[in-house]
């Protein structure tokens, strides 16, 4: 017999607004204390210095995560002028400055150039690995790291605001893989003008927004008052793109089974026409519960992810 974990059988997603200078590991440590969660997870890293949405998976929601790591995100980042640093960070070492102050219009004008498919090289100061080590490790420890370029989507990007000469303020929504920071090195460059981000904020991942954020500290209130499971949301909201459908009791008790159960041509046909192009993958429901991740191959539904809620 396996050790029974410690904690609550607690199951669902909080859309945290994580605070500046906490780490999202931190923050994964921090929510599994306050709900006692037996298990916990969040759905893509956000940089200590950034503040904004981080989705977290707590019980049966963490068998969701892949599908939030693929969602679309959104940023509000601010560039200063002036000064280029080694992280393209405020916090990294600088490494040039220049007088240059580049006007709005002509941010504006790149800004084209930066939208649908891109080649983007990311930051040295990343988390990507290289040789089995984060490329960020060998940065700091003063090591040359030439990362690849690689392929991101950038869905749109506007000029926010310019408070003042030295800071520009831009809005952007894209694809996974995308690197603000590499936004702001790549459009300096381009300008002729030092910058770096010195300020990032995310704003929405998948379908978790600003608007059903909560922050760290209504979680301690209410977790104090042993009601923090209002601000649970469903491990469903994690599948809002993937096709619901619902089964009979015993189609879900031989679900649960690992088993698959047969579809009626109908309801292939009626599926189909809801996926993704090149995705087979369907969410079993039952009273409006999901009961499993499948997917439908040969006019069945072949269970891979299954569901104790």
């Amino acid at each position: 017999m396996g050790r029974r974990r410690k904690g609550d059988p607690v199951s669902g997603w909080v859309c945290f607004d994580k605070p500046y200078d906490m780490t999202s590991t931190q923050a994964v440590g921090r929510l599994r204390r306050i709900f006692n969660a037996q298990k916990a997870g969040h759905a893509g890293t956000l940089d200590p210095l950034a503040t904004g949405i981080l989705p977290i998976a707590l019980g049966e929601a963490t068998k969701t995560v892949a599908f939030m790591m693929d969602a679309d995100k959104a940023y509000r980042f601010t560039i200063a002028w002036g000064r280029t640093t080694a992280t393209h960070d405020r916090e990294g070492e600088t490494i040039a400055e220049s007088d240059a102050r580049p006007s709005v219009a002509a941010v504006e004008a790149l800004l084209p150039r930066f939208v649908g498919e891109i080649s983007q090289v990311p930051p040295a100061f990343s988390a990507i690995k290289v040789d089995g080590e984060r490329s960020y490790d060998l940065a700091r420890a003063g090591l040359a790291v030439e990362l690849a370029a690689r392929t991101v989507t950038i869905h749109s990007a506007r000029v926010a605001e310019a408070p003042d000469a030295d800071h520009v303020t831009l809005e952007i929504e894209c694809g996974k893989g995308t690197y603000v920071r590499a936004i702001a090195r790549d459009l300096a460059e381009m300008l002729g003008a030092c910058g770096h981000v010195s300020d990032l904020r995310r704003t929405r991942v998948g379908g978790f927004t600003e608007q059903s954020a909560v922050t760290l500290e209504m979680l301690e209130d209410l977790g104090h008052k042993a009601r923090q499971s209002e601000l649970l949301l469903p491990v469903e909201t994690a599948l809002d793109d993937i096709p619901e459908l619902a089964v009979t009791d015993e189609d879900a008790f031989r679900l649960k089974q690992g088993r698959s159960i047969v579809l009626v041509p109908r309801q292939v046909e009626a599926l189909k026409a809801r996926l993704k192009p090149g995705s087979r993958t369907v969410s079993a429901m039952t009273g409006g519960t999901v009961i499993a991740l499948c997917e439908m191959r040969a006019g069945r539904l072949e269970p891979s992810r299954v569901f104790n809620l």
